[in-house]
């Protein structure tokens, strides 16, 4: 008896992670792919209404004049420079800092919970197939709802899976409901999803190969 029990404890060390982290996956949310919202500090928080839409007719005419050069553009721009000036407001500093907060909120849209990296995880979502072999699908996007890519702008990066899955699922058309449990794994990649006049490229932020694709529900 005690060398059954040793034998099996032996055979429990032996075991490859990736095998005994399936055994007890944890259940997860989209919500929890992404991670802790960064704060990001607003300067225009301060500013009027009458402030912000003279910073947008800014940009509007200095737009225009890079396009067609004329003259008139910049002179209505450089006015509404100094309108704000006046006021004491750095319309240079708002136009970096603008551009800082569209790169914090890019970056915020792909970053990935480092939390769930390497973990054993089972989680629900839609099948947006990208490759089949016999009938059945066995690389696919896992999307968090119906028509994700396809019929709507794609969702953030860290809000899609790209799943290889060699042995394959059945799926009714587009987006079949599905359970997918494996480990997660960060992995940034571009997929060329199909469209019917075309391919467009979506980011991907997560990458699985798991263990065991089922449809939801059984």
């Amino acid at each position: 008896m005690i060398m059954f029990a040793r034998l099996v404890l032996i055979l429990s060390l032996a075991l490859p992670p990736a095998l005994a982290q399936a055994a007890d996956p944890q259940d997860i949310s989209w919500d929890m792919l992404a991670p802790p919202a960064a704060v990001i500090e607003n300067p225009f928080e301060n500013l009027t209404d009458d402030q912000m839409d003279t910073l947008r007719r800014i940009l509007r005419f200095e737009a225009l004049a890079e396009q067609s050069y004329e003259a008139s553009f910049t002179t209505e721009a450089q006015a509404l420079r100094e309108q704000l000036a006046e006021d004491g407001i750095d319309v240079d500093g708002l136009f970096a800092a603008r551009l800082a907060i569209m790169e914090k909120r890019e970056a915020a849209a792909s970053a990935v919970n480092e939390a769930l990296i390497g973990s054993s995880i089972r989680m629900p979502g839609y099948v947006l197939p990208l490759e089949f072999k016999d009938r059945k699908v066995v690389e696919f996007l896992l999307v968090p709802t119906v028509g994700a890519c396809i019929h709507t702008p794609p969702p953030p990066a860290n809000q899609i899976v790209h799943v290889v899955y060699p042995e394959g699922i059945e799926v009714n058309g587009l987006f079949t409901p599905v359970w997918v449990t494996g480990t997660m794994v960060a992995q940034s990649s571009v997929q060329d999803v199909g469209y019917v006049d075309g391919q467009a490229p979506v980011s991907v932020s997560y990458m699985m190969r798991p263990v065991l694709v089922e449809k939801y529900g059984g």
